[in-house]
């Protein structure tokens, strides 16, 4: 049943209709309904009466960091509104006038339908102004995807004024652009509420410890029982969301700094340009050998090569970019080139030779090892068709290098085990002299070339070392 009234209306109240009117192409009568059916669904309490205003701004600031759920933020804001901007500054500016919220909206752009770039402006009382400006940053962004999506650049924060700078983007870009700035507790908190006994476990432990229970991936934790060398690579890559091998130096160092301060293997990172200063708690020296080696290899892998030194509760790992770039200038001629395997041999040899001549010998150029021994083997693979490594061919191979390098060496293959016995290493040593850097850096070139053949599934047992003083070396390979 339809009842029809007459009412009148001031000037003013009229003004405030304009965006219904406009919305409903001028019939007052829908607009009058549309604002009935909305009464009670406003953004907030109608005004700052209805709640206790302690209360109110204590909701205002528990709220920051998380973003509205969709379904809720539509019936919020009229998602075809994003279709006119000056008609969604109207609505919006009408709504809070409605509110008595005392803040002001402005926006500038370039388009009213598709545009290129935005100047969001909010006025007002700064808890209200920020809920506001992460309300429309969120609808801005979500109801623009399907368009021209707008990514937020910046945000500028005043006392009574928060100016948000948008402009044309993709859709991730776009999407992670609302995160940063306006959503940076929003997957937290959902975590929170999805698994809310396990978190509750997790954080009463880490309190009662004071922090020092130590939370790393499930292949760190296999890696440190098997006794290898965890790199924790897998957290690193998850939070940057890359390979390991693209992400930049700056940014590598920080995710290191996260990834190990927040799982508590380590006390405390320093950043000191390119290098890293390492604080820790620990009192065994195996222990911190390893937290050494980790980072280490880590930092390998990401394509840069860092020189440890070590202290009571530091280890320093200081960048040497010089040596990064020889070493991947030589690996790189190696892969690109169309040389032989006898040709790659000797290029190995002469740089072992090289290695003499240089004064500041680092454990960084022993990395070189890894990586020409690997080069070696699929240089090797490339060249004779292998499709798959057993221990009979890797043990061809390097009796075709040992004979190449004069080293006199004897093989005995049992089942899955291989013995490796080096009688006599003319590489290593010159007369009577030994090089202990040059002989690293050979047995990394058997360690590359092993993990290239085999990866994970073979195992190496040191038995003898001639730089431990003993007349030979003597090494088991074990299978899987």
């Amino acid at each position: 049943m339809i009842v029809t009234k007459h009412i009148s209306i001031d000037k003013d109240c009229v003004e405030k209709l304009k965006p219904q009117l406009e919305k409903h192409n001028g019939n007052f009568s829908a607009a009058i309904r549309e604002i009935i059916d909305r009464n009670g669904k406003s953004f907030f309490p109608d005004n700052s009466s209805a709640i206790d205003n302690s209360l109110f701004n204590w909701m205002l600031t528990e709220v920051e960091g998380t973003l509205i759920p969709d379904n809720v933020l539509d019936e919020l804001i009229d998602p075809m509104l994003i279709n006119s901007i000056r008609k969604l500054e109207n609505c919006l500016n009408c709504r809070f006038r409605d509110l008595e919220w005392n803040i002001n909206i402005e926006f500038k752009y370039d388009n009213d339908t598709f545009p290129s770039g935005m100047l969001l402006e909010i006025r007002g009382e700064f808890k209200k102004i920020r809920t506001v400006a992460r309300i429309l940053s969120q609808y801005l962004v979500k109801n623009s995807l399907e368009k021209i999506p707008l990514e937020i650049m910046s945000v500028f924060n005043f006392n009574e004024c928060i100016k948000v700078e948008l402009a044309r983007s993709t859709k991730k870009e776009a999407v992670n652009s609302l995160l940063t700035f306006f959503g940076g507790m929003d997957e937290v908190i959902r975590g929170i509420k999805s698994r809310p006994d396990f978190w509750k476990a997790i954080v009463k432990r880490h309190l009662l410890s004071n922090y020092n229970m130590v939370t790393v991936h499930r292949n760190f934790f296999e890696d440190l029982l098997s006794n290898n060398i965890p790199l924790g690579e897998i957290s690193i890559e998850n939070l940057a969301k890359k390979p390991i091998q693209e992400i930049p130096l700056k940014e590598m160092l920080s995710l290191i700094k996260e990834v190990y301060e927040t799982s508590r293997v380590i006390d405390k990172v320093d950043i000191d340009n390119d290098n890293l200063i390492i604080f820790h708690s620990y009192r065994s020296n195996e222990a911190i050998e390893k937290i050494k080696k980790t980072l280490v290899l880590l930092l390998e892998a990401n394509g840069h090569l860092f020189d440890p030194k070590t202290t009571a509760n530091m280890i320093v790992l200081t960048h040497r970019p010089d040596v990064g770039i020889k070493v991947n200038e030589i690996v790189d001629n190696l892969i690109v080139s169309k040389t032989s395997f006898d040709q790659e041999l000797l290029m190995f040899m002469t740089f072992l030779e090289g290695l003499k001549n240089i004064p500041d010998i680092t454990l960084s150029f022993t990395a070189l090892g890894r990586k020409i021994g690997t080069s070696l083997m699929h240089e090797y693979e490339k060249e004779n068709g292998i499709k798959n490594w057993d221990l009979e061919t890797f043990k061809t191979v390097f009796e075709i290098i040992n004979s190449r390098i004069h080293t006199e060496s004897e093989w005995k293959l049992e089942g899955k085990n291989l013995l490796y016995t080096v009688r006599k290493c003319h590489i290593a040593t010159d007369g009577n002299k030994f090089d202990k850097c040059i002989c690293q850096t050979s047995r990394e070139a058997f360690k590359g070339a092993l993990n290239y053949a085999f990866g994970n599934m073979a195992q190496l047992e040191i038995n003898k070392l001639i730089s431990h003083g003993d007349k030979l070396c003597e090494v088991v390979i074990r299978l899987n």
